[in-house]
């Protein structure tokens, strides 16, 4: 990034806002037509190979604001704890939604640059296909556990030792219920391989809900908040079995929070 991009405060709120009558009434709606231009614009830049860290931050923080636009409010703390880490790490979360992943990142790239473990058909969604292969991912195919750990321990070593940092959701799949048990240690095994620090994040997102027909396209529920909180970085010692507890823990009592 040539440039230095605009970095939330540690303790971000949204600041309360009439909303327009059209958004109140129909805020899936009006969300919606607001995120397709953007991921329309993003795809045609991607496409035509423009579309760098900078494009990338500013259409995440266009989609934020979008559904504040709407009446969805968000609550992000521990900004600090990215902010001070100065290296690449790897981010540990839990998954609720598309949400995450579409605003994460502009929470991280002001500090450093950064990518995510995707499904491997995510390169080949149709519009965002562009916009995902521009942004040099992890791709594993979920259809082999073996393979997709060896994958992911090669290739996101070597993103980390550009000093990019990764993004892992170990959940096999989003979902609103928080299991312990479908909560993998993949992204310890990669931060000790690559001896970088982890960096929890616990996020409760199903403001923007999973769709019965298309899980992207859910309800748009604006009586819910969106939460990100970011835990203290630490290094993974001797097999992180004991760091993957504590990162569950953390979750899960950030979510016992915002209940």
């Amino acid at each position: 990034m040539n440039t230095p991009l605009p970095a939330l405060a540690d303790q971000y709120k949204t600041t309360p806002r009439k909303v327009s009558f059209g958004a109140a009434r129909f805020p899936s709606l009006v969300f919606y037509s607001r995120f397709l231009a953007i991921i329309l614009r993003a795809s045609a830049k991607a496409k035509r190979g423009q579309y760098d860290d900078a494009e990338w931050y500013h259409s995440s923080i266009g989609i934020m604001r979008a559904l504040e636009y709407v009446g969805v409010r968000f609550e992000i703390s521990g900004i600090d704890n990215l902010k001070q880490l100065g290296m690449p790490c790897v981010v540990i979360a839990n998954h609720m939604s598309i949400l995450e992943t579409s605003v994460l990142h502009s929470m991280i790239l002001p500090f450093q640059r950064v990518t995510y473990i995707v499904k491997k058909g995510l390169l080949d969604y149709p519009v965002f296909r562009h916009v995902m292969r521009s942004r040099d991912p992890v791709a594993v195919g979920r259809a082999n556990a073996r393979q997709d750990l060896k994958a992911v321990l090669r290739e996101g070593t070597d993103r980390l030792q550009q000093g990019i940092s990764i993004i892992v959701f170990p959940q096999t799949t989003r979902t609103n219920r928080f299991d312990p048990t479908r909560f993998n240690s993949i992204g310890i095994k990669l931060a000790r391989r690559a001896d970088v620090p982890v960096l929890p994040l616990a996020l409760r997102t199903d403001a923007w809900g999973n769709g019965n027909y298309f899980k992207d396209f859910g309800k748009i529920d604006v009586s819910k908040t969106a939460c990100f909180a970011f835990g203290k970085p630490f290094r993974v010692c001797g097999s992180g079995s004991r760091d993957h507890l504590n990162v569950i823990d953390f979750i899960r009592q950030k979510l016992d929070e915002w209940q």
